[in-house]
């Protein structure tokens, strides 16, 4: 029994030995080096800058009231296509107390004065009977008489415009408001009842309705200082409205602004483009958009991953495929870069196999370069 358990303790120490050398074995053993391939291909580079912003109208014009008062009625809302002339709103007037104390003061004191002149001219006119007086006499208290009628007539008016905002028989009226220009009337901020104010020299009054040409439309956004002296008026955008995901609309530069500002710690400049409009889609105000702006364009130009590349002593290089599990290097002259791909201007071909270094990640997607061609991992010893 003995000898057996003996047997058996040198059987399992010998494997033990024996698997420990194999293990440490193969762990030894350089592990084969896994490694990817792709082709260049042929596309458009463009090198963009984005400016968000939003659209806006290009003529934008608020209508105000030019009395001030309490809003009595509306005759338009938000949608509403108006033209020049067309009623807005009225407004009710609300006399000030001083102003319509005086004014009254005045109307008394004007009739007053009617009446003395007409009470004159007519005991003038019986002394001219009589031939007390001549007739030159009579005539200056006719003008007198005329004189005071008018005084009167004015001052009554004075006090109707204070207590109404017009006078009766006059076409002209300030309590009605009117548009200015033509247009789609795209907000109504004020509702019936509310009170408002003139529009003045020292006030810029109560907003009754804004007023744009809806088909004028511009996108208005903003580009940082770092991107501004790389555009200039006249460059083409392509522009993307957020509510709108499945249209792209064109514009043109047509404003950079010449003085920055401070927006969130960072100097930004305004830009304005004009977009080109489309059939049948409706842009309205407001919409928050994105434009890119194209700085410099490559059409149909071999291009390959900028991760692609690789660097050796300021030279730019990339490893072509000779033979399977076999590469070369290649100096490579570039181009233009969009920072994910890169123009390739000589070195190599389009049939050429690139292998894709440990470092550059996983093949592109979509078609770019290294999609569609991109090639399964290979084994390299």
């Amino acid at each position: 029994m003995k000898r057996i358990l003996g047997i058996v303790l040198i059987v399992f120490f010998v494997l033990a030995v024996g698997g420990t050398f194999w293990f440490l074995w193969s762990k030894s053993r350089e592990k084969p080096v896994e490694f990817q391939t792709e082709k260049p291909a042929v596309q458009d580079i463009l090198r963009k800058t984005v400016a968000t912003g939003a659209i806006v109208p290009r003529q934008e014009v608020e209508i105000k009231p030019r009395v001030s008062g309490v809003l009595d009625e509306l005759y338009v809302e938000a949608g509403a296509m108006v033209k020049t002339g067309d009623k807005i709103a009225r407004i009710q007037i609300v006399p000030d107390a001083v102003s319509l104390n005086r004014a009254e003061a005045e109307v008394r004191a004007a009739r007053i004065a009617f009446d003395n002149a007409r009470r004159e001219l007519a005991r003038n006119e019986g002394l001219f009977k009589q031939g007390v007086i001549s007739e030159a006499e009579v005539a200056k208290w006719k003008t007198d008489f005329a004189l005071r009628r008018q005084e009167l007539d004015a001052a009554s008016a004075n006090q109707q415009l204070v207590k109404e905002g017009a006078t009766r028989g006059s076409k002209a009226s300030n309590i009605i408001v009117t548009s200015t220009v033509d247009g789609m009337v795209i907000d109504v901020p004020v509702k019936v009842g509310f009170s408002v104010t003139e529009t003045n020299n020292f006030n810029a009054g109560t907003t009754i309705a804004a007023i744009a040409d809806m088909g004028d439309m511009i996108f208005q956004g903003q580009v940082d200082e770092s991107e501004v002296g790389k555009i200039k008026q006249g460059m083409k955008l392509q522009i993307k409205i957020g509510a709108l995901e499945e249209e792209s609309f064109e514009g043109t530069l047509e404003y950079i602004a010449p003085k920055g500002k401070e927006i969130d710690g960072a100097i930004q400049f305004e830009i304005k483009a004009a977009i080109v409009p489309k059939e049948g889609v409706f842009i309205r105000a407001g919409y928050s958009a994105n434009a890119d702006i194209v700085l410099e364009e490559k059409q149909q130009v071999l291009a390959i991953r900028e991760a692609v590349l690789q660097f050796d002593e300021g030279k730019t290089y990339v490893e072509v495929e000779t033979a399977p599990k076999t590469f070369e290097r290649r100096d490579v002259e570039v181009g233009l870069s969009d920072g994910i791909n890169v123009e390739v201007k000589s070195g190599i071909g389009p049939d050429d196999v690139l292998k894709i270094p440990g470092n550059a990640g996983p093949a592109s997607m979509n078609g770019r370069p290294g999609g569609m061609n991109a090639r399964r991992p290979r084994r390299a010893r």
